[in-house]
């Protein structure tokens, strides 16, 4: 406690002969002014030569005050007590100084007398501010100054009725002496406290710049970790999957395609818990683009219900919708698909018995629609209202049991709401469920857009294919699963030997992962494979899910697909590459001034 006690001492202190200092080098030039006319309004009572005798020596201490208390915060060699030394020297010969302009008193008229105690008396007030009040400094010239002009009033006086009122003025010039004592004292007590409130300010930010460096090295470990964990589980996720499609495929008796579907399944449950870490990763990457439109909501949440009715059925719940025809807002359909999905997901989770109610209704904004996800389940103490929003977190799942999830789903809300500029706020409490609501701008129906989308399924025309992956087991899987879609399949562990392989025989397509080996990238491949054969569609495959990769595919332009990837999600990718190479050979041709020739 001494110690630190003594480290703030020695900060108020240097942080005094900062202020000294500064003061030092204003101050001479108002004082010497006043020094002037006292020296002036001597000349006329006694010798010039005492006078301005007097006003050179005033000068002179004013210059030394002036070159060395400018000095003394820098003057780092030497020891701090030393330097405030200086300081307490240099102003009790300031105060001496002035002090002797008192010995001309007696020559003086009363009027010129009280000019000259006026004057002395606010150089000593002003003393006060420009030595911060500190005890020593401010009284080695405070009372100098003070005792003679007392004792030129109590001594030096006209004989006659009036003596009385000399040993008054006298005695108050004491007293004033006294009053500047007390208010020095609380302005140093006021300026050392503001000192080290400052220190433990800038300690404090020091501190906390510290906390959020460490925050962000969390957080980026954090982020690295996820990827790489991601990055190691896909990979066999990923075989496992293609090995699953090939498979069901091949003919087989009815135990072992129950067999076959049930793998599928619980590889497609566990793909479903690694794409919300890919969301997570995603949406830091500030890589998903927002594509509004106007939709009708009744449709699309009927679409949703029936999707998750089932599983509502099987816990006994009632999934109910209630949606005017007419409500139609403008949004992006696909994330705010994923808000709702999650909310109706999370609400099933959480809810043991009773119904789970969707709910559009007029907001009390006539521009919006609220669509609100109601449930009767355990509901949500108001301490942990806000921390359920935090990634992992789950209330009343201390056995992180799998069917609640990985504590993920409004993690991925929140950062959808904010992508989409909407208010989501939430009402529960334990024991009578919860109660999300969204506010969506609403839209004029006579704006939705008919669906000409067409579905494809999953076929592919008979096209070569070039595989790039550094596992043995990705290439013989992808091998499977693409020749029993009709396709001619080359398959290599490196750019190169795709390179190599494809001299002899062109491929149509190129899929290749994005970490290879070798320093290796899958967008380089692609770079490579396009330089010998220019315009070649080419899909990335990646269990990486780190927002820089995500951020360098999305720069390169090239479609990422994450392990595991579905045969249909791979199949339609393949489908749309194709389809686009093929729109850009069709334009190229009509730009050439040919016809486009049928397909």
């Amino acid at each position: 406690m001494a110690g630190e006690r003594s480290a703030g001492q020695a900060s108020v202190d240097l942080e005094l002969l900062r202020l000294i200092g500064k003061q030092g080098r204003r101050v001479p030039y108002p004082v010497g002014i006043a020094a002037f006319a006292l020296a002036l309004m001597a000349s006329n009572v006694v010798s010039g030569w005492v006078a301005f005798g007097w006003l050179a020596l005033a000068y002179l201490v004013l210059a030394a005050r002036w070159a060395v208390l400018g000095r003394l915060p820098e003057m780092h060699q030497r020891p701090l007590d030393q330097r405030l030394n200086w300081a307490v020297v240099l102003s009790l010969v300031n105060g001496v100084t002035f002090s002797l302009s008192l010995i001309v008193a007696p020559h003086f008229s009363d009027f010129q007398r009280m000019v000259q105690t006026i004057v002395l008396l606010g150089l000593c007030a002003g003393a006060v501010a420009t030595t911060a009040g500190h005890r020593v400094v401010f009284q080695v010239f405070l009372w100098p100054v003070t005792i003679a002009n007392a004792l030129a009033w109590g001594l030096f006086h006209d004989s006659g009725d009036y003596r009385w009122l000399d040993a008054l003025l006298a005695a108050l010039i004491v007293f004033f002496g006294v009053i500047l004592t007390g208010l020095a004292r609380d302005t140093y007590r006021v300026f050392a406290e503001s000192v080290l409130i400052r220190q433990q300010q800038i300690k404090s930010n020091q501190q906390l710049r510290a906390a959020l460096s460490q925050a962000e090295s969390a957080m980026a470990a954090k982020t690295r970790f996820l990827a790489s964990a991601s990055h190691d589980l896909r990979q066999p996720m990923h075989t496992l999957s293609l090995f699953g499609a090939a498979l069901d495929k091949r003919p087989m008796d009815e135990e072992g395609r129950v067999i076959v579907t049930q793998m599928n399944l619980a590889l497609q449950s566990l793909s479903s818990q690694m794409d919300a870490l890919l969301d997570i990763s995603k949406l830091d990457a500030n890589v998903v683009p927002v594509n509004n439109q106007v939709f009708a909501l009744q449709p699309w949440l009927a679409r949703l219900q029936r999707e998750f009715q089932p599983v509502a059925l099987r816990k006994q719940l009632l999934l109910r919708l209630d949606c005017p025809p007419e409500a139609c807002v403008e949004s992006d359909p696909v994330l705010l698909e994923r808000v709702v999905r999650n909310l109706i997901d999370n609400a099933i989770k959480y809810t043991q018995r009773g119904e789970v109610a969707v709910e559009v209704s007029r907001g009390q904004d006539e521009d919006v629609w609220r669509l609100s996800v109601r449930d009767t389940g355990m509901g949500i103490p108001e301490h942990e209202q806000a921390r359920i929003f935090e990634e992992f977190y789950q209330v009343g799942n201390p056995e992180r049991d799998r069917a609640k999830g990985l504590g993920l789903g409004l993690s991925i809300v929140t950062r959808l709401v904010d992508l989409l500029d909407l208010h989501l706020a939430l009402r529960s409490a334990p024991g009578h469920g919860s109660s999300f609501m969204l506010n969506v701008t609403a839209a004029d129906m006579s704006l939705v857009q008919p669906d000409t989308a067409t579905r494809h399924g999953p076929s592919l025309p008979p096209v070569r294919v070039l595989v790039i992956d550094d596992e043995e087991p990705v290439r013989v899987a992808m091998h499977a699963l693409l020749s029993a879609h009709g396709c001619q399949v080359l398959v290599a562990g490196s750019t190169r030997e795709g390179l190599l392989k494809s001299m002899g025989q062109q491929p149509d397509l190129l899929l290749t992962d994005f970490r290879l080996r070798g320093g290796e990238d899958g967008i380089s491949a692609v770079r490579s494979l396009r330089s010998a054969f220019p315009g070649l569609p080419a899909l990335l495959i990646s269990g990486d899910t780190a927002p820089e990769r995500l951020r360098d595919a999305h720069q390169a332009g090239l479609t990422l697909l994450h392990k595991p990837v579905t045969e249909e999600q791979l199949i339609n990718a393949m489908q749309a590459a194709l389809a686009e190479h093929r729109r850009e050979g069709s334009d190229v041709t009509s730009v050439r001034g040919g016809a486009a020739s049928p397909a």
